[in-house]
């Protein structure tokens, strides 16, 4: 007979009949073997390797010359543009690589395009203009002269729209790097959607403006001068912008809107292969990312999606930014997608009234690339407090059965309930802080950066940690915890129902916090509260561990997304530690990342470990593999962090002859030498031992309380911010640069009996800045440059910094400086000036030439000489 209230059956088996005594042997009664252990790692092991990596580097097959076909992308075609114009070299501002070579080079192609278009079909336009303004920037204002820019317009022939769509890469590249990735690749994949739109008979809506900007490294100077001055603007209404930050993969959907949603919509139904994630676009919103692109500039003026190439990381701004890391699958993944999401916004009836269409951000991920996946933030708010609010309805529900079950008062189950939640938070705990202190200890150590060349070593050194915190304390727990009421199967149950409460709680908070990327908690969350109520239909709640079956399966696409998404952000954010430079602990951010991934993966899952008659080898199991990995990261050469080509050390400094003239014209230092701006963590740690001559190398940080930005020729923003980490190495012989930079005082004229303008004239080379710091009684109340930097000036000690950058023409700059002061003594020291001028491209002279052909082989060496003059009116 059955008792069918308590679905308990003596005939059964059912293990709730006789509850085992604690210490006796019944103890592990239902549980499985101890060699079990291994298999359950194992699985969740092969299922990351098997799936997830291959998923997350998959790419199409390549089409060739030989499957042309009109209306498709032809990666090979492209390929064979990328030759060329990576073959152009470094293509600096200014340079002529870049000024003449680069720009010929285009409108070649693009003139060819033109001749080659369907007419009867389309219209093509091509604008080669030069732009000059300025603007503030990370705390620096940035002008432009003369910088270049190629626009074309494809419009058909029976368009009557007034609404554009613009689609924006560059060409320009960063010092020592040939630029194949950033963004050789993205201007070839515009050529080619360009060829492949004008020689297709499919028409489209709206006509179609390709940017092909000459300067985006330099801060995003051409894409500010076109928004702000070219005659299409008006008409343009969105933006597909293209970059990269790492090159040879699937470009990422970097952001998206800003606050226009119906977007992604777009590109969900476009994209051929999609890839990005909301939590990627809330991270570099923050701004923690050292990286930014022309999409910076234009999601101030119009809405629209920003997609980078984000794989390999480690040659980006390099000259390992070659052709050869290209695989032309990854020209074809990322042409196919541009493609097909240009020619369906090109048709978007949202161009015709963008502001209509506001309508806020949305929350949007992939999943392995195979689906995409998005709704707006206030159907993602919904769905965040039901899945909570189910979860602490259905975890009740199940107490509810147990002490039913059980014959025991629900007060008995939850007193129980809130011990083990205790202890899950402090299981929650340990798996983050874990991993954050192994972080720390070698950092202290210095042995930053060790997974840098070998990633695998972040298994033991973050995730197996984190495992353990998650597992440790409730093993520990189960081994002595003594409850003949309640079963093991039950009790079992109240840890996984604890974790789910607490994800609940974590849901409920950080959305209302309105942080969007709060869905990668809720998915686990969701798939557990599918299980729980699954297993409460089928009784398999009440029968021992039969409920664990289920359980696991469902945490399998919760696994899935967690470790695909964190590991995206591993294989992108790691080779950013390497130039994220020196005041931080980049271990530290890449810890926690691996720890939240791991917590998400195996939150559900690592309690399991006690449905084994030996739980305790799998934590032991763990423990030898993160002393093992402690081991060869802090004793083998695995440890070490950089590799030749692949996995390089960035070393950053400048050839610097600084000359110091007083108020009255004299000359009161000329000194030389090698100014350091370290670009990780390690600094010149990793140099001392080996060839390289750092005797005497010491940091400028007094300098810097002492001197207006140092005393020293500072390039640009990161150079600034990174001022107080940067070391100076003196030279005995005076380093010659290979020009000169000029400041001329052309007038002085006093305006008012207390203000007095200063006139200037500057020349000098294509890269140049200008510091000014007035003295303690003076005010500088108008000037040449930006009002709101002037208004607003930067944090740092009242210096202001005035980055310039010239592009084909380098005539001289004319500015003007007023200056007030209250007495009206103009007869003493009011202002220094301070006058940079950087010669990138130049190897410097030969003892430089020398020294920087002594750094080791994996050191991938950017320097040039530079001036600096500083002078007082």
């Amino acid at each position: 007979m059955c008792d069918k209230e308590k679905l308990i059956c003596s005939e059964s088996g059912n293990r709730f009949e006789e509850k085992p005594r604690c210490g006796t042997k019944n103890d592990d009664s239902g549980k499985l073997p101890w060699y079990y252990a291994g298999g359950f790692l194992l699985f969740w092991g092969l299922l990351f390797f098997a799936v997830v990596i291959p998923y997350l580097y998959r790419l199409p097959t390549a089409l060739t010359i030989e499957d042309v076909k009109s209306h498709e992308f032809i990666a090979e075609r492209a390929y064979k543009n990328l030759y060329y114009l990576s073959n152009i070299g470094t293509k600096m501002v200014g340079s002529k690589q870049n000024e003449i070579d680069a720009v010929q080079y285009l409108l070649k192609e693009l003139n060819q395009i033109k001749e080659d278009s369907l007419k009867d079909y389309f219209d093509i336009e091509i604008d080669l203009s030069e732009v000059s303004g300025q603007f503030v920037y990370e705390n620096v204002n940035s002008l432009y002269l003369h910088v270049q820019n190629i626009a074309v317009k494809i419009t058909p022939k029976a368009s009557k729209s007034q609404s554009y769509l613009l689609v924006n890469s560059h060409f320009d590249s960063k010092p020592e790097t040939p630029s194949a990735g950033d963004a050789g690749f993205m201007i070839v994949t515009m050529l080619e959607v360009l060829r492949t739109l004008a020689t297709t008979e499919q028409s489209f809506q709206h006509p179609i403006v390709f940017l092909f900007n000459g300067a985006e490294e330099s801060s995003m100077l051409a894409s500010h001068g076109f928004i702000n001055q070219h005659k299409w603007v008006p008409n343009i209404k969105a933006v597909v912008n293209l970059d990269a930050a790492g090159s040879g993969g699937r470009e990422l959907l970097v952001q998206s809107g800003p606050d226009h949603n119906w977007l992604l919509g777009y590109y969900n139904k476009y994209a051929k292969h999609p890839f990005g994630t909301t939590l990627n676009e809330e991270i570099y919103q923050t701004g923690a990312l050292p990286s930014d692109s022309d999409f910076t500039i234009f999601k101030d003026h119009i809405p629209g999606l920003d997609l980078g190439q984000a794989i390999n990381g480690f040659v980006y701004h390099t000259k390992y930014d070659v052709i050869d890391v290209i695989p032309r699958e990854s020209l074809q993944n990322t042409g196919d997608n541009v493609l097909s999401i240009v020619r369906g916004l090109a048709d978007a009836v949202e161009l015709e009234n963008i502001e209509a269409h506001k309508t806020g951000s949305g929350i949007y991920f992939d999943f392995l690339g195979i689906t995409f996946i998005y709704y707006s933030e206030a159907t993602g708010t919904a769905l965040n407090f039901g899945v909570a609010g189910a979860a602490l309805l259905f975890v009740f529900i199940s107490m509810w059965r147990m002490a039913v079950i059980s014959n025991v008062s629900i007060c008995h189950v939850l007193r129980w309930f809130i011990l083990v939640l205790t202890i899950q938070l402090i299981c929650f705990v340990l798996g983050l802080v874990l991993p954050i202190v192994v972080s720390i200890v070698m950092d202290n150590a210095g042995l930053s950066l060790t997974f840098f060349s070998t990633p695998m070593l972040m298994i033991g050194l973050y995730v197996c940690p984190s495992l353990i915190g998650l597992s440790l304390p409730i093993t520990v727990y189960y081994s002595i915890q003594c409850n003949e009421k309640i079963s093991g199967g039950y009790h079992l149950q109240l840890a996984l129902h604890a974790q789910a409460v607490i994800l609940a709680v974590l849901i409920i908070c950080l959305t209302s916090f309105g942080l969007r990327s709060t869905y990668v908690l809720m998915i686990p969350l969701l798939f557990y509260v599918v299980s729980l109520v699954l297993n409460l239909l089928i009784t398999l709640h009440d029968r021992g561990y039969a409920w664990t079956g289920l359980l696991k399966v469902s945490q399998i696409i919760p696994f899935l997304c967690s470790s695909y998404v964190f590991y995206l952000f591993i294989v992108v954010l790691v080779p950013m530690t390497g130039r994220s430079g020196s005041a931080s602990n980049q271990d530290l951010f890449i810890a926690v990342l691996s720890a939240i991934g791991t917590i998400l993966s195996f939150g559900f899952l690592m309690p399991l470990i006690n449905t084994l008659r030996r739980p305790s080898l799998v934590i032991f199991t763990l423990i030898a593999i993160t002393s093992v990995s402690l081991y060869l990261a802090s004793s083998t050469q695995l440890g070490f962090p950089y590799r030749q080509r692949t996995n390089g050390q960035r070393v950053a400094y400048l050839q610097v002859r600084n000359m110091f003239y007083e108020f009255d014209g004299t000359l009161s230092k000329d000194e030389s030498g090698y100014l350091f701006s370290f670009q990780d963590r390690l600094e010149e740690r990793p140099l001392l031992g080996t060839n390289v001559n750092l005797t005497g190398l010491t940091s400028i940080k007094s300098r810097c309380e002492k001197h207006m930005m140092c005393g020293m020729p500072l390039y640009d923003f990161r150079y600034v911010g990174n001022r107080l980490q940067s070391k100076w190495l003196p030279r005995a012989e005076p380093i010659e640069p290979p020009g000169s930079t000029v400041l001329k005082m052309l007038n002085k004229t006093y305006l008012k009996p207390t203000t007095v303008r200063f006139e200037f004239s500057l020349s000098g080379p294509a890269q140049m800045s200008l510091f000014f710091e007035p003295y303690e009684d003076v005010t500088i109340t108008n000037w040449t440059f930006t009002e709101d930097y002037l208004q607003n000036p930067p944090p740092f000690p009242l210096s202001y910094h005035i980055y310039i950058n010239y592009g084909i023409d380098n005539s001289p700059l004319k500015f003007f400086v007023d200056l007030t002061k209250q007495n009206g003594n103009f007869k003493m020291p009011l202002l220094q000036v301070g006058v940079s001028g950087h010669f990138v491209g130049a190897a410097g002279d030969a003892i430089s030439q020398e020294f920087a052909s002594s750094f080791p082989s994996y050191s991938i060496v950017a320097t040039w000489p530079a001036l600096y003059q500083r002078y007082i009116f």
